[in-house]
């Protein structure tokens, strides 16, 4: 699938940048502060319980500056996938991961399988076409509050983004049903071991401690943005032309929807078994990751192999096989290249010592508030924050052993700064460009990014008031529950 930012005809005058020259631009501006802002280091002892260094509370000293020059940046993009110094894995492994999604597709793609199903569901739900929508979100909701499902869900876009345009709906909207799903359950995580777990840890308290707010922030949290995407949906089903893609109309129909009605009518007894596999082989990625440890290598390998097998079952050949899978690969090579270039981002910023620096500044910032204050800035923070460290976990490992011992001075629960923690950082991965998971989803889907934040914009105002009234309430009561 091509990754571009391009509309089926251009338009005139200014046409926003692609994903790529975002990123890169970034990278630039990231290299440019390093040579503004001090260089500075936490002292870090080493945590067992949370397998990771962590910060020293009060322990900032200035080091000695490495500014990221031009050489820097023009290697950003490679440091992006690998340390080119000590030759370990930085974002590989999750564009490997990305490429042998698009094999795998290509080769279920080849067998007519998705086609057909997806020409069989529609005749099912005629008329009921607006109740997937939450149901689909209601479980990546439950994969991201409980074991932080993020990068897992770039290998549904292509499976659900063509039932959604089927459905008389665009682009968007299967993006905003993986993305948002998923994501809204991160923002609300309650036993997530990659968010707050590890927060909740590093803050010195349990993960049942505030779960019932995280619980409740969680379920209205859902429900509006359930709300607003049925509505968009309803109304680009209603008028096609009311869709942030519509431009695209064709192009994705034409790119999504590979055969006729007619075609695709012919539902097989062979097709029935190729979907069981893909169904079950998704089956077993959630299994993998959620109860035996998996990651990025051993969910590559369920895939290729699933690739081999269906390919088996459904006739293919020796030389089809080969050939769908490398032309699934090529198509999402865009978004592989993307997953990379995100990561140097962070490659620059790390390597000049400048993460530090910034989470200090909060500190002294929030110090001497009053409660409900204090509260609303550390989730401010955590949002800045969460802009230049993506990741959640490695966001908790960063912040909490420095921000929490600070709220005990103002007289607010450490449960309070986990949630703030949690709601901030998964509020930003529902747009930041330095996440692989959304530019790789947007890239899929190919939603251009501007527009993905013209749609989420009013979403992202009403999420705000929800967490912010919940955490000034929470200060209000004098506990977190």
């Amino acid at each position: 699938m091509t990754v571009d930012n391009d509309a089926t005809s251009p338009a005139p005058g200014f046409r926003f940048p692609s994903a790529f020259t975002i990123l890169f631009a970034l990278i630039i501006v990231v290299a440019a502060l390093t040579w503004i802002i001090p260089a500075g280091q936490y002292a870090r002892v080493a945590s067992d319980a949370l397998g990771k260094d962590v910060p020293v509370a009060g322990s900032f000293a200035p080091t000695e500056a490495t500014p990221q020059g031009v050489f820097d940046v023009i290697l950003a993009p490679i440091a992006g996938f690998y340390d080119p110094v000590e030759y370990t894995a930085n974002a590989i492994d999750v564009s490997l991961f990305v490429l042998i999604i698009g094999g795998f597709i290509g080769v279920v793609t080849a067998t007519g399988a998705i086609d057909a199903g997806i020409a069989r569901a529609m005749a099912g739900l005629k008329g009921r076409e607006n109740w997937m929508i939450p149901f689909l979100m209601a479980l990546f909701a439950l994969g991201g509050t409980t074991y932080g499902m993020a990068e897992e869900t770039l290998a549904f876009y292509v499976l659900l983004i063509p039932v959604m345009i089927a459905a008389g709906y665009d682009a968007v909207v299967g993006v905003a049903v993986i993305l948002l799903g998923a994501g809204i359950g991160v923002l609300g995580s309650t036993i997530n071991a990659f968010s707050t777990v590890i927060a909740s840890d590093a803050a010195g308290v349990t993960f049942a401690d505030g779960l019932v707010l995280r619980l409740a922030i969680l379920a209205v949290c859902w429900l509006v943005t359930v709300a607003f995407v049925m509505r968009y949906a309803a109304r680009v089903k209603a008028d096609p032309s009311r869709s942030l893609v519509f431009d695209r109309k064709a192009a994705n129909e034409a790119h999504f929807l590979k055969e006729t009605p007619a075609e695709a009518a012919q539902f097989t007894g062979l097709h029935q078994i190729v979907l069981i596999l893909f169904a079950a082989t998704f089956g077993v990625m959630i299994w993998g990751v959620s109860m035996g440890g998996w990651w990025m290598a051993q969910m590559s390998g369920l895939f290729l192999i699933a690739a081999v097998v269906i390919g088996i079952v459904g006739r293919l050949g020796e030389g089809k096989l080969v050939d769908s899978f490398v032309n699934g690969a090529r198509d999402l090579l865009g978004v592989a290249l993307i997953i990379g270039l995100a990561r140097g981002i962070v490659v620059i910023m790390d390597a000049g010592h400048i993460t530090d620096t910034i989470l200090h500044a909060a500190e002294v910032g929030i110090t001497g508030l009053p409660r409900t204050a204090f509260i609303l800035v550390v989730y401010w923070i955590e949002v800045g924050l969460s802009f230049f460290v993506p990741s959640t976990s490695g966001l908790a490992v960063l912040s909490m052993p420095i921000l929490a011992p600070v709220a005990d001075f103002a007289g607010v629960k450490r449960e309070l700064v986990v949630t703030a923690f949690a709601t901030g950082s998964g509020m930003v991965n529902l747009i930041t460009p330095t996440s692989a998971v959304v530019m790789g989803g947007l890239a899929i889907g190919r939603v251009p990014y501007e527009r993905w934040l013209r749609f989420i914009w009013p979403l992202l105002l009403a999420l705000t008031v929800i967490i912010m009234a919940a955490l000034a309430l929470a200060v209000l009561a004098g506990a977190a529950p």
